[in-house]
């Protein structure tokens, strides 16, 4: 079963699409990286989902169900923008006014378990406004969990995080899916942090989802190379280029597409009187692949 099913959702404002006939699927139990550039209609997605806003035309379906109906809606929870939290509350408090909010039974194991997820056990009574970004937007993901949901929106978590900030985040993420059965949605930025734990990805440029594949076919589609370094750099890429067809220099380097065996690589040089100083086999990571793919012709 899918968590998540969209056909030819559209949403204006003024006359202009911000979501344009979308298509999307995403499956149970998945963390669905959501990669768009700035206005391209992932916010917008995201409170169409949640039912923050209302669609122009098109359908969602959650769980195989209308995303209006009452009990698909109460499997859902989402972090858009901010925590909605009172800064001079503590975390308890703040999440036990949303407990109550909800209607939720046994608010005090309630919030214990959400904590305990997001690693926020020791600093239950630490003012909001104390917190700092990380903390936030932990207390906000553990506001989003109350109630146990089955799926999980998250609008930019993880932007504005230092590197242990990331880092735990991450962690938590992958404990909500692989411990609780809980399916995630998350859109970001930082592509390299979204690598590190995505399954699915789904790519949306000017409100139309150009693409969606799944991080084994990311893998499987994602170009080898190899980067080296010699002490004659222009030399060195005459030489290559008179064996290889897709020999560039990037970022200091030279770098041999489409060819795995480095051993040929070190000969050609070798022959030529190149001797290499530095190599390395590497693979097109998502970021990548995303500014190649954003850089082609316009969506029509």
């Amino acid at each position: 079963m899918n968590a998540i099913e969209i056909k030819n959702l559209s949403k204006s404002f003024r006359g202009m699409y911000a979501v344009d006939h979308l298509n999307m699927t995403v499956p149970a139990g998945s963390i669905y990286g959501f990669i768009g550039e700035n206005g391209s209609g992932k916010s917008t997605t995201m409170k169409l989902i949640c039912g923050h806003l209302v669609p122009d035309s098109g359908q969602i379906k959650l769980f195989g169900k209308k995303y209006t109906d009452p009990g698909v809606r109460v499997r859902v929870g989402a972090l858009i923008e901010n925590a909605g939290c009172f800064p001079g509350s503590s975390v308890y408090q703040n999440l036990m006014m949303q407990c109550i909010n909800l209607g939720i039974q046994n608010a005090d194991d309630e919030i214990s378990r959400v904590l305990r997820i997001v690693r926020m056990e020791e600093h239950a009574q630490l003012k909001f406004k104390k917190c700092s970004l990380g903390m936030k937007q932990r207390i906000g993901i553990a506001m989003a969990l109350l109630g146990d949901p089955a799926l999980l929106i998250l609008d930019e978590p993880i932007n504005g995080l230092d590197t242990d900030g990331m880092r735990i985040m991450r962690e938590i993420l992958v404990d909500i899916t692989k411990n609780y059965g809980c399916t995630v949605l998350i859109s970001s930025h930082i592509l390299g942090e979204l690598e590190k734990i995505a399954t699915h990805y789904g790519i949306i440029r000017q409100g139309k989802m150009i693409m969606e594949l799944s991080a084994k076919e990311m893998d499987s589609r994602a170009q080898v190379f190899t980067t080296l370094k010699t002490k004659d750099m222009r030399g060195a890429m005459e030489a290559l280029r008179a064996k290889f067809a897709d020999v560039r220099y990037e970022n200091g380097m030279i770098r041999v597409y489409d060819v795995d065996d480095t051993a040929r690589i070190v000969d050609t040089l070798m022959k030529n009187g190149h001797v290499v100083s530095e190599i390395k086999k590497n693979k097109i990571g998502l970021e990548e692949y995303y500014i190649e793919l954003m850089s082609a012709k316009e969506v029509k």
